[in-house]
């Protein structure tokens, strides 16, 4: 299955981003630390390419830290970038964020010439949440869904630090299945764009290769050994009480089930995702892609030869 979501609005801000751009000392891109790889979005990168870069982890009491600490390491040792990482608990989050910026642009400060930061990053990785944070009030809407942020705002944070929010953004086409179900899974996508069941299915076999004690606290399973994602998601319904009438399991109640323990911690804190899996997984999507590109291509070309022939007897 292929997940893709990409409203509208989004095009927009496409757009918006390529403008504004060109006025910008830093880019701040917010990612969720339970997934960076998946919620880093390569149409940004193209976007912003060859603008200093700071890499938000965000949400990181939800992820594993000994994971985060691994992603940060990783975006530390390219070049132009920083990366923190932070939640809504962290201490002076402006401070944090305005002495990052100011070490990857120094020349900038100053009332004569401020500091222009660029926030952005897919939906519902808690940009809103962090500005309002950043300001002490609620400087912008926030939601627990995807897409609450429509168009671009600017924040003051400091008499010469100006901050441009613009909505979350996905990638036109998803390349990485594995980003897809990582991105369902923690909420980045519109429910309407994926099936509960399979995301979940997806969750769960993650989960026993990576994280089996959690599966097997939460849902009092003894031995994972012999057992699929399947038959898990069929221990789950059992255990939670997902039955219908005539004593069916009612898989998709399950999965929403696992899908909401993933989001809310009740499953602790669970990192989907390695900087090795990602590249691995990054690879291999995107030779699927030239394969497609390559079929497509050559499909076409045997159509119009085939156009060109019948054309030519008659």
């Amino acid at each position: 299955m292929a997940i893709q979501w990409f409203p509208g609005h989004m095009h927009l801000t496409r757009k918006a981003i390529e403008e504004r751009i060109k006025g910008i000392d830093v880019v701040i891109e917010m990612l969720d630390a339970r997934l960076p790889g998946s919620s880093a979005n390569p149409m940004l990168a193209t976007l912003v390419a060859g603008k200093p870069a700071l890499k938000v982890l965000s949400k990181q009491d939800m992820a594993d830290p000994d994971r985060t600490t691994a992603w940060l390491a990783h975006y530390n040792d390219m070049p132009g970038v920083r990366a923190i990482a932070i939640d809504a608990s962290t201490p002076a989050p402006a401070k944090m964020i305005i002495e990052a910026c100011q070490q990857l642009a120094p020349n900038r400060g100053g009332v004569d010439k401020p500091m222009r930061v660029l926030i952005c990053g897919i939906p519902n990785v808690g940009k809103s949440t962090l500005i309002n944070s950043l300001k002490g009030k609620r400087a912008v809407k926030t939601g627990d869904e995807a897409g609450v942020t429509k168009q671009e705002q600017r924040v003051t944070l400091a008499p010469d630090f100006y901050l441009y929010d613009t909505p979350g953004v996905l990638w036109p086409r998803i390349i990485v299945a594995e980003s897809g179900y990582n991105l369902a899974a923690s909420g980045a996508i519109g429910v309407a764009a994926f099936d509960d069941e399979t995301v979940a299915l997806e969750l769960i076999n993650y989960l026993m290769a990576h994280y089996p004690t959690a599966l097997q606290a939460r849902y009092k399973i003894d031995d994972l050994s012999g057992e699929t994602d399947e038959t898990v998601l069929d221990a789950i319904a059992r255990y939670r009480g997902a039955i219908q009438s005539g004593g069916r399991l009612n898989l998709t109640k399950a999965a929403e089930i696992v899908i909401y323990d993933f989001r809310s911690l009740a499953l602790g804190r669970i990192s989907l995702e390695t900087p090795e899996q990602f590249q691995t997984w990054l690879a291999a999507g995107v030779q699927l892609d030239a394969e497609r590109a390559l079929k497509k291509a050559a499909t076409k070309q045997a159509k119009k030869q085939a156009r060109k022939a019948k054309h030519q007897s008659d």
